[in-house]
């Protein structure tokens, strides 16, 4: 066993170091992997900046270490795993429920009450870092046409995917997706492969020309949106007017997904919802999507690896956290992370 691995750790807001940790050892029923790919997404900057609520609601405290997105090769594994595993390249769920109680039992574990959630909640060591302990029951095995870029991108995909799905369109339908970021964008990509007629809504120029540039010609600006008929709607968007605007815009009758989350309260006007007979639906987890999205990855359906614009060693992970962009990036929204880099 080695003696130590590198791991990001954040100490408080905006204070961080690379240390040298314990390395995991895999207790009962978890394995360790060695961390191919790791992304760094907007959950991680809110933790960053001390914005994230779950350091308001106590669910989450510094020091913390950070990293929800990921995939690796299993290098060890504990008491009661099956040993098929050892040397698997996988990704795993990122939420932790604790198995028994109604929610976990009934296929809603990513909102069990008492979850863990890695690299976010409950203390959870993150992805961060050379080496991940994880239980086995959260992984997913990854086939060989899933790369580590792709497998990085499993998570956010899975997000993307459900909502997608709870929009509950048929092919040919009209999607408008807000907020042309990584999910966003994932999700475009998605509902493309579904037949879906896609439109994307953002606000900067940087974000927008970079959708053009992923095929995606009906890409527009509040100030631009043309009077078109949206039969469904996703907020990918951290604007808290973005929610309102979803119900605006979708068709009466018609559903839309919300995965963005804003760093204040969305004010929405619920009578609006019910006087338009519009169902929205929030979407917390990846979980039930995972599965579906290495399917998607591995089959070419879909392949986001265009969104990366670079891939960056622990020690430039706090500067990209502070938005500064990597020497040589390209103009996609996603930075991943080689913890060996």
């Amino acid at each position: 066993m080695v003696a130590a691995v590198r791991a990001f750790v954040l100490t408080g807001p905006r204070e961080y170091a690379v240390h040298d940790v314990p390395p995991p050892v895999a207790q009962p029923g978890e394995v360790v992997v060695d961390v191919e790919r790791a992304g760094v997404c907007g959950t991680d900057v809110e933790f960053f900046t001390g914005q994230m609520q779950y350091l308001h609601d106590g669910f989450a405290h510094y020091p913390l270490r950070i990293g929800h997105e990921w995939c690796g090769v299993v290098a060890s594994i504990g008491d009661g795993v099956d040993p098929k595993w050892l040397g698997k390249r996988v990704t795993g769920d990122t939420m932790l429920g604790c198995g028994t109680c109604h929610r976990c039992t009934t296929g809603f574990q990513h909102v069990c009450e008492t979850r863990f959630e890695i690299g976010i909640r409950g203390g959870f060591a993150g992805a961060l870092a050379e080496q991940l302990a994880v239980p086995a029951r959260a992984l997913h095995s990854l086939p060989d046409q899933v790369d580590p870029e792709l497998g990085a991108l499993v998570e956010p995909g899975g997000n993307a995917l459900r909502s997608v799905l709870a929009t509950g369109l048929e092919p040919g339908s009209s999607l408008l997706i807000i907020g042309p970021g990584t999910i966003g964008l994932i999700a475009a990509q998605i509902a493309r492969a579904h037949g879906l007629e896609v439109h994307l809504l953002g606000r900067s120029a940087r974000s927008l020309d970079y959708a053009r540039r992923l095929g995606f010609e009906s890409v527009h600006t509040a100030t631009s949106l043309p009077n078109l008929r949206f039969d469904g709607a996703i907020d990918a968007s951290d604007d808290p007017a973005s929610t309102g605007l979803a119900i605006e815009l979708v068709e009466p009758g018609r559903r839309i997904s919300l995965i963005g989350i804003a760093g204040s309260p969305s004010m929405v006007d619920a009578r609006l919802l019910v006087l338009k007979d519009v169902t929205a639906v929030g979407i917390l987890s990846a979980s039930p999507g995972l599965a579906g999205t290495i399917d998607l990855y591995a089959s070419g359906t879909v392949d986001p690896r265009p969104l990366i614009a670079a891939t960056v060693g622990l020690d430039e992970v706090g500067s990209v956290l502070s938005s500064v962009r990597p020497d040589g990036a390209g103009a996609g929204p996603k930075i991943l992370v080689d913890p060996r880099a």
